[in-house]
């Protein structure tokens, strides 16, 4: 096994932070790092706002279900999904841009995500802890006026990066033969596969929580799959100028 890929499998989300800065030169390391990942079209699809003023930072954990790490840890970023940048450089070949794809949606909010989790990956392996933050998305409207966001952009999560002031157990993962298919699909969910990882779900959260909470992971995905989820987001995308074709 590879220090790499130990360190992939050791991922925590980490929620409460040193009052310890990160030295400039680090941060601008860990942004190249991310900006080094694959990309489609070589399109660079992807904005990074550091929000270093507290009065925003504030504003914005306010947007995302007042998570007070938002504010505590040591940076916060926000990855935007930006077809404006390109769009753009039609302007100096006398080119009329044809935004609006779906296609570029995706394009956009893949580039955006491989950039940030390359950051991730950089960042644990100098001993830093990360939180993503998708609440954003609770807002998007808001978080868009309050970054200045142009057309063309929105803002897909945020990102905490700071030194780790706890250590929390790894959260355990559903099972490889759940995820990995080979050729094909290959039928409906292996049933018994789900509830013997049920039973580790819910040991795992009495034991983090000191048994505060019994639950599983069937039946978070239930509670959460039988109500709506940002229902606002597809008129805010096509607001934005996303999903017109």
């Amino acid at each position: 096994m590879t220090p790499t890929i130990e360190l992939l499998k050791a991922h925590r989300s980490i929620r409460k932070f040193e009052n310890r800065p990160i030295a400039k030169d680090l941060l601008h390391e860990l942004i190249q790092a991310g900006q080094a990942v694959a990309s489609s079209s070589f399109l660079q699809a992807a904005t990074i706002i550091r929000i270093s003023d507290s009065a925003k930072r504030a504003s914005l954990a306010a947007l995302a279900n007042h998570q007070p790490y938002i504010e505590s840890a040591a940076e916060f970023l926000v990855f935007c999904a930006d077809m404006n940048r390109a769009s753009r450089c039609c302007d100096w070949y006398d080119a009329k841009a044809n935004t609006g794809f779906t296609e570029q949606f995706i394009i956009a909010t893949v580039d955006a995500s491989l950039v940030a989790q390359n950051i991730v990956v950089a960042a644990e392996s100098v001993g830093l802890g990360i939180c993503y933050i998708g609440a954003l998305r609770n807002n998007p409207a808001e978080v868009s006026s309050l970054l200045e966001l142009p057309q063309n952009t929105y803002p897909v999560f945020g990102l905490c990066l700071g030194w780790p002031d706890q250590d929390p157990e790894i959260k355990p993962r559903l099972p490889l033969e759940v995820v990995l298919r080979e050729n094909v699909y290959g039928g409906d969910v292996d049933l018994d596969r789900l509830s013997d990882y049920d039973d580790v779900i819910r040991a795992y959260y009495q034991t983090r929580t000191a048994n505060q909470k019994s639950q599983s992971w069937s039946e978070q995905m239930a509670g959460m799959l039988s109500k709506e989820s940002r229902p606002h987001m597809l008129g805010f995308l096509k607001m934005r100028g996303f999903l017109q074709k």
